[in-house]
Protein backbone atom coordinates (compact mmCIF):
# COMPACT_ATOMS: atom_id res chain seq x y z
CA UNK A 1 0.00 0.00 0.00
CA UNK A 2 2.93 2.48 -0.75
CA UNK A 3 2.46 4.49 -3.47
CA UNK A 4 4.38 7.68 -5.31
CA UNK A 5 1.27 9.72 -5.55
CA UNK A 6 -2.29 9.76 -4.71
CA UNK A 7 -4.80 11.56 -6.79
CA UNK A 8 -8.15 12.01 -4.55
CA UNK A 9 -10.82 12.06 -6.82
CA UNK A 10 -11.45 11.26 -10.95
CA UNK A 11 -12.74 13.93 -12.34
CA UNK A 12 -10.77 15.38 -15.59
CA UNK A 13 -8.29 16.76 -13.18
CA UNK A 14 -7.50 14.16 -11.17
CA UNK A 15 -7.59 11.41 -13.80
CA UNK A 16 -5.18 13.67 -15.72
CA UNK A 17 -2.73 14.20 -13.19
CA UNK A 18 -2.98 9.96 -12.70
CA UNK A 19 -2.16 9.24 -15.92
CA UNK A 20 0.26 11.96 -16.36
CA UNK A 21 2.17 10.48 -13.30
CA UNK A 22 1.66 6.64 -14.56
CA UNK A 23 3.06 7.92 -18.13
CA UNK A 24 6.08 9.53 -16.45
CA UNK A 25 6.90 6.08 -14.81
CA UNK A 26 5.43 6.90 -11.34
CA UNK A 27 3.12 4.25 -8.61
CA UNK A 28 0.09 6.24 -8.59
CA UNK A 29 -2.94 5.15 -6.86
CA UNK A 30 -6.15 7.06 -8.08
CA UNK A 31 -9.31 7.25 -5.38
CA UNK A 32 -12.73 7.98 -6.31
CA UNK A 33 -15.67 8.29 -3.45
CA UNK A 34 -18.45 7.17 -5.99
CA UNK A 35 -19.68 4.30 -7.15
CA UNK A 36 -19.17 5.74 -10.62
CA UNK A 37 -16.63 7.80 -12.32
CA UNK A 38 -18.50 10.67 -14.09
CA UNK A 39 -22.03 10.38 -11.72
CA UNK A 40 -23.93 12.77 -11.07
CA UNK A 41 -22.55 14.81 -13.95
CA UNK A 42 -22.32 18.51 -12.34
CA UNK A 43 -21.32 20.72 -14.96
CA UNK A 44 -23.19 22.14 -18.60
CA UNK A 45 -20.52 20.03 -20.22
CA UNK A 46 -19.24 22.55 -22.66
CA UNK A 47 -14.99 22.52 -23.21
CA UNK A 48 -13.22 24.32 -26.21
CA UNK A 49 -12.36 21.91 -29.23
CA UNK A 50 -8.60 23.19 -28.80
CA UNK A 51 -8.24 22.49 -25.23
CA UNK A 52 -9.81 18.79 -25.48
CA UNK A 53 -7.98 17.83 -28.51
CA UNK A 54 -4.46 19.09 -26.58
CA UNK A 55 -4.57 15.89 -24.07
CA UNK A 56 -6.98 13.11 -25.98
CA UNK A 57 -7.94 12.01 -29.12
CA UNK A 58 -11.25 12.65 -29.88
CA UNK A 59 -14.20 9.52 -29.44
CA UNK A 60 -17.41 10.56 -31.16
CA UNK A 61 -18.46 8.23 -28.08
CA UNK A 62 -18.27 10.93 -25.43
CA UNK A 63 -19.04 13.67 -27.88
CA UNK A 64 -22.67 14.93 -27.21
CA UNK A 65 -23.19 18.24 -29.66
CA UNK A 66 -20.65 20.01 -31.20
CA UNK A 67 -21.24 23.66 -31.68
CA UNK A 68 -20.15 26.78 -33.66
CA UNK A 69 -20.25 29.93 -31.33
CA UNK A 70 -22.66 30.94 -28.46
CA UNK A 71 -25.40 33.54 -28.49
CA UNK A 72 -25.68 35.95 -25.32
CA UNK A 73 -29.01 37.50 -24.59
CA UNK A 74 -29.19 40.47 -22.52
CA UNK A 75 -32.05 41.45 -20.23
CA UNK A 76 -34.21 43.55 -22.50
CA UNK A 77 -33.50 40.47 -25.45
CA UNK A 78 -30.32 42.05 -27.23
CA UNK A 79 -28.58 38.88 -28.27
CA UNK A 80 -24.97 38.95 -29.66
CA UNK A 81 -23.65 35.95 -31.24
CA UNK A 82 -19.82 34.97 -30.47
CA UNK A 83 -17.96 32.79 -32.96
CA UNK A 84 -16.24 29.27 -31.46
CA UNK A 85 -13.00 30.71 -31.21
CA UNK A 86 -14.39 34.33 -29.32
CA UNK A 87 -16.94 32.12 -27.05
CA UNK A 88 -14.00 30.80 -24.30
CA UNK A 89 -12.78 27.47 -23.44
CA UNK A 90 -16.10 26.10 -22.87
CA UNK A 91 -17.29 26.49 -26.32
CA UNK A 92 -17.15 23.82 -29.48
CA UNK A 93 -17.75 20.02 -28.29
CA UNK A 94 -20.34 19.29 -25.59
CA UNK A 95 -19.28 16.31 -23.66
CA UNK A 96 -20.97 13.17 -22.64
CA UNK A 97 -19.37 13.59 -19.06
CA UNK A 98 -20.48 10.05 -17.99
CA UNK A 99 -18.54 8.47 -20.65
CA UNK A 100 -15.87 11.10 -21.26
CA UNK A 101 -14.82 10.80 -17.18
CA UNK A 102 -14.65 7.29 -17.42
CA UNK A 103 -12.48 7.25 -20.70
CA UNK A 104 -10.08 9.41 -18.86
CA UNK A 105 -9.97 6.79 -15.73
CA UNK A 106 -9.13 4.25 -18.23
CA UNK A 107 -6.46 6.13 -19.97
CA UNK A 108 -5.18 6.37 -16.25
CA UNK A 109 -5.39 3.04 -15.92
CA UNK A 110 -4.04 2.25 -19.16
CA UNK A 111 -0.72 4.22 -18.12
CA UNK A 112 -0.45 2.24 -15.32
CA UNK A 113 -2.55 3.66 -12.21
CA UNK A 114 -4.11 1.42 -9.50
CA UNK A 115 -7.91 3.07 -9.62
CA UNK A 116 -10.43 2.08 -7.08
CA UNK A 117 -14.27 3.50 -6.38
CA UNK A 118 -16.60 3.85 -3.40
CA UNK A 119 -13.78 4.80 -1.01
CA UNK A 120 -13.32 8.44 0.14
CA UNK A 121 -10.60 9.92 2.00
CA UNK A 122 -11.51 10.81 5.68
CA UNK A 123 -7.84 11.34 6.68
CA UNK A 124 -4.50 12.50 5.74
CA UNK A 125 -1.21 12.79 8.46
CA UNK A 126 2.63 14.10 7.06
CA UNK A 127 5.53 13.24 8.69
CA UNK A 128 9.14 12.38 7.88
CA UNK A 129 8.33 13.90 4.57
CA UNK A 130 5.93 10.96 3.40
CA UNK A 131 1.75 11.27 3.91
CA UNK A 132 -0.39 8.29 5.10
CA UNK A 133 -3.87 9.02 3.69
CA UNK A 134 -6.97 6.87 5.26
CA UNK A 135 -9.41 5.54 3.34
CA UNK A 136 -12.81 4.18 3.99
CA UNK A 137 -14.60 1.89 1.64
CA UNK A 138 -17.22 -0.06 2.24
CA UNK A 139 -17.74 0.81 5.94
CA UNK A 140 -13.73 -0.25 6.38
CA UNK A 141 -10.71 1.98 7.05
CA UNK A 142 -6.89 1.85 5.80
CA UNK A 143 -3.99 3.43 5.02
CA UNK A 144 -1.66 4.11 2.06
CA UNK A 145 1.31 5.87 2.14
CA UNK A 146 2.73 8.36 -0.72
CA UNK A 147 5.06 10.78 -1.24
CA UNK A 148 2.66 13.37 -2.94
CA UNK A 149 -1.21 13.39 -2.92
CA UNK A 150 -2.76 15.46 -5.45
CA UNK A 151 -6.66 17.15 -4.35
CA UNK A 152 -8.53 16.88 -7.34
CA UNK A 153 -12.01 16.49 -5.00
CA UNK A 154 -13.63 19.25 -5.55
CA UNK A 155 -15.54 22.48 -4.47
CA UNK A 156 -15.85 21.18 -0.83
CA UNK A 157 -11.97 20.00 -0.77
CA UNK A 158 -10.95 18.20 1.89
CA UNK A 159 -7.10 17.54 0.88
CA UNK A 160 -7.20 21.23 0.66
CA UNK A 161 -8.02 21.89 4.12
CA UNK A 162 -6.25 19.18 5.60
CA UNK A 163 -2.92 20.82 3.60
CA UNK A 164 -3.72 23.89 5.42
CA UNK A 165 -4.06 25.66 2.03
CA UNK A 166 -6.18 28.55 1.95
CA UNK A 167 -9.08 28.19 -0.65
CA UNK A 168 -12.27 30.04 1.58
CA UNK A 169 -14.98 30.89 -0.30
CA UNK A 170 -16.56 34.56 0.59
CA UNK A 171 -20.39 34.29 -0.43
CA UNK A 172 -19.37 36.31 -3.45
CA UNK A 173 -16.98 34.12 -4.43
CA UNK A 174 -19.16 30.87 -5.17
CA UNK A 175 -21.94 30.43 -7.67
CA UNK A 176 -24.96 28.04 -6.63
CA UNK A 177 -25.79 25.89 -9.55
CA UNK A 178 -29.24 23.48 -10.63
CA UNK A 179 -29.31 21.98 -14.23
CA UNK A 180 -32.05 20.30 -15.77
CA UNK A 181 -31.07 17.21 -18.90
CA UNK A 182 -34.74 18.81 -20.89
CA UNK A 183 -36.34 17.19 -23.97
CA UNK A 184 -38.40 17.76 -26.38
CA UNK A 185 -37.53 21.88 -26.76
CA UNK A 186 -36.86 24.11 -29.89
CA UNK A 187 -33.80 25.92 -29.94
CA UNK A 188 -30.47 26.62 -32.58
CA UNK A 189 -28.59 23.40 -31.91
CA UNK A 190 -25.56 24.92 -33.44
CA UNK A 191 -25.20 27.73 -30.83
CA UNK A 192 -24.70 27.29 -26.99
CA UNK A 193 -27.11 29.81 -25.51
CA UNK A 194 -26.75 32.37 -22.11
CA UNK A 195 -28.75 34.52 -20.91
CA UNK A 196 -27.95 37.40 -18.32
CA UNK A 197 -29.71 39.89 -16.10
CA UNK A 198 -30.79 40.66 -12.44
CA UNK A 199 -34.10 39.58 -13.06
CA UNK A 200 -33.88 36.32 -14.25
CA UNK A 201 -29.43 35.14 -12.67
CA UNK A 202 -28.88 37.98 -9.93
CA UNK A 203 -25.16 37.35 -9.99
CA UNK A 204 -25.02 34.80 -12.69
CA UNK A 205 -26.57 33.24 -15.97
CA UNK A 206 -29.05 30.88 -17.19
CA UNK A 207 -27.12 28.46 -20.12
CA UNK A 208 -28.49 25.68 -22.64
CA UNK A 209 -25.90 23.13 -23.94
CA UNK A 210 -27.34 21.21 -26.77
CA UNK A 211 -27.16 17.28 -26.23
CA UNK A 212 -28.40 16.35 -29.63
CA UNK A 213 -32.24 15.06 -30.46
CA UNK A 214 -33.50 17.80 -29.42
CA UNK A 215 -31.99 17.33 -25.94
CA UNK A 216 -29.69 20.15 -23.41
CA UNK A 217 -28.49 20.97 -20.74
CA UNK A 218 -30.65 23.76 -19.56
CA UNK A 219 -29.15 25.27 -15.75
CA UNK A 220 -28.39 28.59 -13.84
CA UNK A 221 -26.28 30.20 -11.62
CA UNK A 222 -26.31 32.45 -8.78
CA UNK A 223 -24.93 34.60 -6.35
CA UNK A 224 -26.45 33.43 -2.97
CA UNK A 225 -25.18 36.84 -1.57
CA UNK A 226 -27.77 38.64 -4.40
CA UNK A 227 -30.34 36.03 -5.05
CA UNK A 228 -33.77 36.53 -3.32
CA UNK A 229 -34.97 32.62 -4.11
CA UNK A 230 -32.96 29.53 -4.82
CA UNK A 231 -31.82 28.49 -7.74
CA UNK A 232 -34.30 26.22 -8.70
CA UNK A 233 -37.02 29.02 -8.29
CA UNK A 234 -34.95 30.99 -10.60
CA UNK A 235 -34.79 27.99 -13.05
CA UNK A 236 -38.29 27.11 -12.97
CA UNK A 237 -39.27 30.70 -13.72
CA UNK A 238 -37.13 31.10 -16.85
CA UNK A 239 -38.06 27.13 -18.03
CA UNK A 240 -41.72 27.69 -17.57
CA UNK A 241 -41.83 30.80 -19.46
CA UNK A 242 -39.42 29.71 -22.21
CA UNK A 243 -39.57 25.88 -22.74
CA UNK A 244 -43.11 24.73 -20.93
CA UNK A 245 -43.29 22.23 -23.48
CA UNK A 246 -40.20 20.83 -22.56
CA UNK A 247 -39.51 17.71 -20.36
CA UNK A 248 -37.12 17.58 -17.26
CA UNK A 249 -35.27 13.73 -17.22
CA UNK A 250 -32.80 14.59 -14.70
CA UNK A 251 -31.78 17.58 -12.35
CA UNK A 252 -28.47 18.15 -10.54
CA UNK A 253 -27.29 20.41 -8.41
CA UNK A 254 -24.24 21.72 -7.16
CA UNK A 255 -21.91 25.11 -6.43
CA UNK A 256 -18.74 26.46 -8.50
CA UNK A 257 -15.91 28.80 -6.96
CA UNK A 258 -15.49 31.76 -9.08
CA UNK A 259 -12.97 33.36 -6.62
CA UNK A 260 -10.50 33.63 -9.18
CA UNK A 261 -6.90 33.14 -9.12
CA UNK A 262 -5.26 31.81 -5.52
CA UNK A 263 -2.41 32.42 -4.06
CA UNK A 264 -1.11 29.46 -4.23
CA UNK A 265 -2.07 25.38 -4.52
CA UNK A 266 0.46 23.82 -3.11
CA UNK A 267 1.76 22.75 0.37
CA UNK A 268 4.15 20.07 1.73
CA UNK A 269 3.56 16.73 -0.26
CA UNK A 270 0.32 17.91 -1.67
CA UNK A 271 -1.31 19.96 -4.72
CA UNK A 272 -4.53 20.76 -5.18
CA UNK A 273 -6.50 20.73 -9.31
CA UNK A 274 -9.63 22.06 -10.54
CA UNK A 275 -12.25 23.49 -8.20
CA UNK A 276 -10.40 22.25 -5.46
CA UNK A 277 -7.58 25.12 -6.36
CA UNK A 278 -10.81 27.46 -7.59
CA UNK A 279 -9.68 27.04 -11.32
CA UNK A 280 -13.66 27.57 -12.57
CA UNK A 281 -13.50 31.07 -15.22
CA UNK A 282 -15.26 33.30 -12.95
CA UNK A 283 -17.28 34.80 -15.73
CA UNK A 284 -18.33 31.10 -17.43
CA UNK A 285 -18.37 28.98 -14.61
CA UNK A 286 -16.61 26.80 -16.44
CA UNK A 287 -13.77 24.50 -15.33
CA UNK A 288 -13.06 21.05 -17.48
CA UNK A 289 -9.78 22.15 -19.44
CA UNK A 290 -8.29 24.49 -16.85
CA UNK A 291 -8.66 21.37 -14.46
CA UNK A 292 -7.10 19.00 -17.21
CA UNK A 293 -4.01 21.41 -17.78
CA UNK A 294 -3.97 21.76 -13.80
CA UNK A 295 -4.02 17.88 -13.74
CA UNK A 296 -1.67 17.83 -16.55
CA UNK A 297 1.16 19.92 -14.65
CA UNK A 298 0.70 18.62 -11.21
CA UNK A 299 1.68 15.35 -12.79
CA UNK A 300 4.48 16.78 -14.27
CA UNK A 301 5.62 18.61 -10.78
CA UNK A 302 4.87 15.48 -9.02
CA UNK A 303 7.95 13.41 -11.38
CA UNK A 304 10.00 15.58 -11.27
CA UNK A 305 10.05 16.40 -7.34
CA UNK A 306 10.49 12.71 -6.63
CA UNK A 307 13.33 12.47 -8.80
CA UNK A 308 14.82 15.01 -7.08
CA UNK A 309 13.25 13.81 -3.57
CA UNK A 310 12.02 17.06 -2.95
CA UNK A 311 8.56 16.82 -2.39
CA UNK A 312 8.60 20.27 -0.29
CA UNK A 313 6.27 23.31 -0.70
CA UNK A 314 8.87 24.83 -2.05
CA UNK A 315 9.33 22.71 -4.86
CA UNK A 316 6.03 22.30 -5.73
CA UNK A 317 5.56 25.57 -6.35
CA UNK A 318 6.87 25.13 -9.78
CA UNK A 319 3.48 23.64 -10.05
CA UNK A 320 2.27 27.16 -9.38
CA UNK A 321 4.08 28.91 -11.50
CA UNK A 322 3.16 26.81 -14.49
CA UNK A 323 -0.63 26.84 -14.17
CA UNK A 324 -0.37 30.56 -13.24
CA UNK A 325 1.58 31.37 -16.69
CA UNK A 326 -1.34 29.29 -18.80
CA UNK A 327 -4.38 30.78 -17.12
CA UNK A 328 -3.86 31.93 -13.50
CA UNK A 329 -3.44 35.33 -14.79
CA UNK A 330 -6.83 35.19 -17.40
CA UNK A 331 -8.61 33.64 -14.18
CA UNK A 332 -8.06 36.95 -12.05
CA UNK A 333 -9.08 39.33 -14.98
CA UNK A 334 -12.39 37.48 -15.24
CA UNK A 335 -12.76 37.53 -11.58
CA UNK A 336 -12.58 41.61 -11.76
CA UNK A 337 -14.99 41.62 -14.76
CA UNK A 338 -16.98 39.63 -13.15
CA UNK A 339 -17.00 41.87 -9.86
CA UNK A 340 -18.27 44.83 -12.15
CA UNK A 341 -20.81 43.06 -14.05
CA UNK A 342 -22.66 41.22 -11.32
CA UNK A 343 -23.16 45.08 -9.96
CA UNK A 344 -24.86 46.50 -13.21
CA UNK A 345 -28.66 46.45 -13.08
CA UNK A 346 -30.52 45.13 -16.16
CA UNK A 347 -30.51 48.90 -17.90
CA UNK A 348 -26.90 49.45 -17.72
CA UNK A 349 -26.56 45.79 -18.83
CA UNK A 350 -28.39 45.88 -21.74
CA UNK A 351 -27.07 49.20 -23.01
CA UNK A 352 -23.40 47.61 -22.74
CA UNK A 353 -25.29 44.80 -24.64
CA UNK A 354 -26.46 47.29 -27.78
CA UNK A 355 -23.33 48.63 -28.15
CA UNK A 356 -21.62 45.17 -28.19
CA UNK A 357 -23.77 45.05 -31.36
CA UNK A 358 -21.78 47.15 -34.21
CA UNK A 359 -18.53 44.76 -33.46
CA UNK A 360 -18.76 42.07 -36.19
CA UNK A 361 -19.38 38.30 -34.49
CA UNK A 362 -15.59 36.91 -35.63
CA UNK A 363 -14.17 39.93 -34.04
CA UNK A 364 -15.67 40.06 -30.61
CA UNK A 365 -13.75 38.56 -28.26
CA UNK A 366 -13.68 38.92 -23.91
CA UNK A 367 -10.91 41.34 -24.47
CA UNK A 368 -12.03 43.06 -28.17
CA UNK A 369 -15.67 43.97 -25.97
CA UNK A 370 -13.94 45.75 -23.22
CA UNK A 371 -11.85 47.67 -25.19
CA UNK A 372 -15.12 48.48 -27.63
CA UNK A 373 -16.97 48.97 -24.04
CA UNK A 374 -14.35 51.43 -22.39
CA UNK A 375 -14.41 53.62 -25.45
CA UNK A 376 -17.95 53.61 -25.64
CA UNK A 377 -18.64 53.97 -22.11
CA UNK A 378 -15.21 55.30 -20.40
CA UNK A 379 -17.23 56.86 -17.29
CA UNK A 380 -18.59 53.49 -16.69
CA UNK A 381 -16.14 51.09 -17.09
CA UNK A 382 -12.35 53.21 -16.78
CA UNK A 383 -10.77 51.05 -13.67
CA UNK A 384 -11.66 48.30 -16.41
CA UNK A 385 -9.02 49.18 -18.61
CA UNK A 386 -5.44 47.16 -17.61
CA UNK A 387 -8.01 44.00 -18.14
CA UNK A 388 -6.78 44.70 -21.93
CA UNK A 389 -3.31 45.39 -21.64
Amino acid sequence: MNYDVVVIGAGPGGSMAAKTCAEMGLNVLLVEKRQEIGAPVRCAEGIGKKDLERFVEIDRRFISAEVVGAKIYAPDGTEITLTEEMAGNEVGYVLERKIFDRHLARLAAKAGADVIVKTSAVGMVRENGRVRVRLRKMGEEFEVECRIVIGADGVESRVGKWAGIDTTLKLDEIESCVQYLMTGIDFDPNYCHFWFGREIAPGGYVWLFPKGNSSANVGIGVMPSLAKRSPKEYLDEFVERRYGDGRIVEVVAGAVPVKGEIETAVADNVMLVGDAARHADPITGGGIANAMKAGYYAGKVAAEAIERGDCSAKFLRRYDELWKNDFGKDLAKKRKLQQKLVKMDDETLSKLMRTLKECKPEEISVRAMIKVLIKKHPKLLWDLKDLIV
